[in-house]
């Protein structure tokens, strides 16, 4: 993004990312063809489908005296036009189409039905900021919002929870500052994003411009924000395990950058001002669950000690008032939101207590920070559940009152009430509990093991995946399923130790504990084997593949979008982007001890001549974080080696990255074919009939 202070531009060296998708050239080459009989559920009137076969090039690796054999290292082109690779994936994606050509009446069907949940013109609640309110707008008919702004009336001077922006012809006028539409136009791919920080002053030739520092440790990527106060800019340095800060004071920017919190490996600090202190959350190996501390802006060696560490209770992030310290925590898996009041500017600051904690409705649930007034006492959050649309809140800080500002409209007559959102505890193989969240419809479900169920996982980096709405679900609440949540160790849920316990040399945990989860519901009568669905995405397509390899009995479908799959070769080559940053994640397979127990699960070097379940495999061609070619071995290998009848499809975006399509109509789309295939593996589609 770009942060503005005064009248100083601090600029990404690159401000907008488009990915223009030329022409394919025609392929130049066909490749072998083999045919079987499917599942009768996938076949169009018992007909006989050709599926692709890729050639195999003998490939050899050899690493600490173990040989690995790739046939297909062949499908890796880094400049994306092999017209042999290119017509291997256009095989793959006619397959597809052939396959699913008999449900595309029912997918279009499903299709408007998800969309006609959208409210597709719209406008979300409006933030108060300087002298204007800022929102975004959707359009009826468009892929992209427009970014725009109005002027904030005289008599709305003070804020209130109780604002309310004006419209109609008296309002001020409404000021569009950014048209996605009109940005994307002529790319089948868009996105906004950052990569390097430069210094500009607004009306200076750019090259004039300053760079204010350079990362030269590619394990390191930098982040740029503004203080809430906007009287810094913060610069930090990051890599998955370490994290450290500079400042730049924006009345002296001839200063230059100063360091606030030096680079120590393992400490990991964010940083914030406010009055005459910064404040630094700070984690490290002895504070695993982070501390809040604060220093004298003329003395950052001297700290005090605000929020001090707790096993029990991760600090996620903080932010920061001109009165208050919110802090964002997370307790027995759940997210919580505790304000704390601070001391006039100038007064000492010390250890903060009696924090009032913001009440929540569901039993589990998700919470979103988001930008607020620095010098208001109103908090903005966005809250939603598995049952509860997004939904934005603006709470008074002082009088402890919460209005909701904005609830997304879901068409359609949909009724919360109808669903029931719970959390169960799966025993894990070494009795740790694994929280699973879980929704479905309160009158169509049995629970008696009979019902479809849908199951999530990711499980790395420490990210949580927290149980929110998503409106396309209901596409399959509505018919009958159960969705559910693995909260597996590998992510975040349960505090930093549930990642440290579900990576590096403890990766098997997170595969370990899906299979256990499953197993769980499976016991308790949520569903059975012939109607388990599982679902991850990138590194969570890494999970679903390794528990395919494991456990192929004990699903009846599996889903893997841009899977992370062929882990070792990647994380051996150090040229592809991300791979060197990623070694704190996986660690380092040029490391014996990391190669051998990295292959024991990559999915690539781990398929069986076993039955497997039907699987769907997606990818993107323009993807710079899971090269294509990833999921186009994993595909080709299982075609070779697997036992079974059951389908195995492989779709690859041709215009599209790591995310999908960019457009939200084309993500409804994607959900609406992946849905599909779900109801066909289950041999449920007459339920699309109704």
């Amino acid at each position: 993004m770009v942060v503005q202070i005064s009248r100083f531009l601090f600029i990404p060296l690159t401000l907008t990312f488009l990915l223009p998708f030329p022409p394919l050239p025609s392929a130049a080459a066909s490749l072998s063809l083999h045919h079987r009989r499917f599942a009768s559920n996938f076949s169009m009137s018992s007909t006989l489908l050709h599926s692709p076969v890729a050639k195999k090039v003998k490939h050899v690796m050899e690493q600490f005296g173990d040989v690995r054999i790739d046939n297909y290292y062949w499908l890796r082109d880094d400049s994306r036009t092999n017209p042999e690779v290119l017509s291997y994936l256009r095989q793959e994606n006619h397959y597809t189409n052939s396959i699913m050509s008999g449900t595309k009446n029912f997918e279009d069907k499903l299709f408007e039905e998800i969309r006609g949940r959208i409210k597709e013109d719209d406008v979300s609640a409006p933030l108060r900021k300087g002298h204007y309110y800022y929102y975004v707008k959707s359009l009826e008919g468009k892929e992209y919002v427009q970014h725009c702004r109005r002027l904030i009336p005289h008599n709305q001077r003070v804020p209130s929870v109780y604002d309310i922006m004006p419209i109609g012809p008296e309002a001020p006028h409404e000021h569009v500052i950014l048209d996605e539409n009109i940005n994307a136009q002529n790319y089948q791919y868009y996105r906004i994003g950052a990569f390097q920080v430069w210094l500009h002053v607004l009306g200076t030739e750019q090259s004039k411009d300053t760079c204010l520092y350079v990362e030269k440790d590619d394990m390191f990527s930098l982040d740029l924000y503004a203080s809430e106060s906007k009287q810094y800019l913060f610069v930090a340095s990051e890599s998955k395990n370490t994290r450290f800060n500079f400042y730049l004071d924006v009345l002296k920017p001839g200063e230059g950058l100063k360091i606030l919190t030096p680079r120590v490996d393992g400490i990991d600090t964010t940083v914030s001002h406010r009055g005459d202190h910064f404040f630094i959350t700070r984690r490290s190996d002895q504070f695993f669950n982070s501390e809040v501390v604060a220093c004298p802006v003329d003395n950052t060696s001297s700290t005090t000690v605000l929020l001090p560490h707790r096993e029990s209770v991760k600090i996620q992030e903080i932010q920061l008032f001109s009165d208050h310290l919110v802090a964002y925590e997370r307790e027995n898996g759940l997210q919580k939101i505790t304000i704390y009041h601070l001391p006039p500017i100038g007064e000492s600051l010390r250890s903060l207590e009696d924090g009032q904690a913001v009440n929540f409705i569901d039993p589990v649930y998700s919470v979103y920070l988001s930008e607020s007034e620095f010098a208001s006492s109103i908090l903005r959050f966005s809250y939603s559940s598995l049952k509860t649309p997004s939904s934005v809140y603006d709470y008074d800080m002082k009088a402890g009152i919460s209005v909701l500002k904005k609830i997304d409209s879901v068409l359609g007559g949909f009724d919360a009430t109808r669903y029931v959102t719970e959390r169960k505890w799966a025993p894990a193989l070494d009795g740790t509990l694994i929280p699973i969240s879980i929704v479905y419809r309160k009158d169509i479900v049995k629970l008696d093991g009979s019902d479809p169920l849908l199951l999530y996982g990711y499980g790395s980096y420490e990210v949580c995946v927290d149980p929110s709405f998503k409106s396309s679900r209901l596409s399959l609440l509505d018919r009958g399923f159960i969705y559910a949540i693995a909260h597996i160790r590998g992510g975040g849920e349960m505090g930093r130790q549930w990642y440290e316990n579900g990576k590096l040399l403890k990766k098997k945990n997170t595969f370990t504990d899906f299979i256990a989860s499953a197993e769980y519901l499976i016991e308790n009568k949520f569903c059975s084997k012939e109607k388990l669905c599982i679902e991850g995405r990138s590194a969570g397509g890494l999970l679903i593949g390794s528990v395919l390899n494991t456990r192929p009995d004990l699903f009846k479908a599996a889903v893997a979008g841009v899977p992370f799959v062929d882990v070792v070769t990647t994380m051996l080559d150090p040229t592809i982007p991300l791979t060197t940053s990623e070694w704190e994640e996986w660690g380092d397979p040029r490391k014996e001890e990391f190669y051998f127990y990295m292959k024991s699960y990559s999915p690539v070097d781990n398929v069986k001549a076993q039955s497997y379940p039907h699987i769907l495999v997606t990818a993107g061609l323009n993807d710079p974080r899971v090269l294509y070619s990833e999921p186009a071995k994993f595909v080709a290998k299982l075609r070779d080696m697997k036992t079974d009848d059951n389908i195995l499809l492989f779709k690859c975006e041709l215009g599209a990255g790591h995310f999908s399509k960019s457009g939200r109509f084309e993500k409804l789309q994607e959900d609406a074919f992946t849905y599909i295939f779900i109801f066909k593996a289950l041999n449920m589609t007459s339920l699309l009939e109704s």
